[in-house]
């Protein structure tokens, strides 16, 4: 076994053993999700994973990569104790805990750049893409060619909003967040968050 796989393993069993130790009926409601029995039933970018202290698991009953399962570790973990609500969409920089600038670096180039890069030219590749990842179009006034919301987790949805190049600029890409996001996933989870939408984005692009 390498290191890193080492790593994770131990990683994962710590995160496990602290979600069995939380009751499924103390965060269920806060988090607007489905248990079953102490199983938490979380929808993650438009695809289902049973979460327990015996294993966090796909449709499919198979432990999903490390990010994935980091995301909704912590998302168990961070669980607030009571419910916020504040829909105003707002940039992952504008997040009061994100001040780090490797965090900050790491959402520009690994989602807003991603998609920016992967999907110039290709704006209707883009809307496709989206809509096989389960985003919906959302009325926005903001002058961009496309804007589309995705349910990342309950209580977290993000905003896409892309523009093109054209004969002055390059495409441009921006993600945003409703600002309760701060209250149910650290800033290292929601940046892979975008991170994961990025990449199941750009696992659509034709060739």
């Amino acid at each position: 076994m390498s290191q890193a796989s080492e790593i994770f393993t131990t990683h994962y069993q710590d995160y496990l053993d602290q979600i069995g130790n939380i009751p499924p009926d103390s965060v269920k409601e806060i988090l607007g999700i489905e248990t079953i029995a102490d199983i938490l039933c979380i929808p993650f970018l438009g695809n289902d994973f049973h979460v327990s202290g015996r294993g966090i698991l796909d449709s499919r009953g198979e432990r999903p990569g490390y990010v994935t399962c980091v995301i909704l570790a912590r998302y168990i973990l961070n669980c607030p104790e009571q419910m916020h609500q504040d829909f105003q969409w707002v940039s992952f920089r504008d997040f009061r805990q994100t001040s780090h600038f490797t965090n900050v670096n790491y959402f520009t180039s690994d989602t807003e750049q991603k998609i920016a890069n992967g999907f110039s030219g290709k704006l209707a590749a883009l809307k496709s893409a989206c809509e096989k990842a389960c985003g919906t179009p959302e009325a926005t006034d903001m002058p961009y060619d496309l804007a589309m919301s995705f349910c990342a987790l309950p209580r977290i949805s993000l905003l896409l909003l892309f523009n093109d190049r054209d004969e002055e600029f390059p495409a441009q890409c921006k993600v945003l967040f409703h600002r309760h996001s701060e209250f149910y996933l650290d800033p290292e989870s929601l940046a892979m968050t975008g991170a994961v939408l990025a990449q199941t984005l750009c696992k659509a692009i034709p060739e």
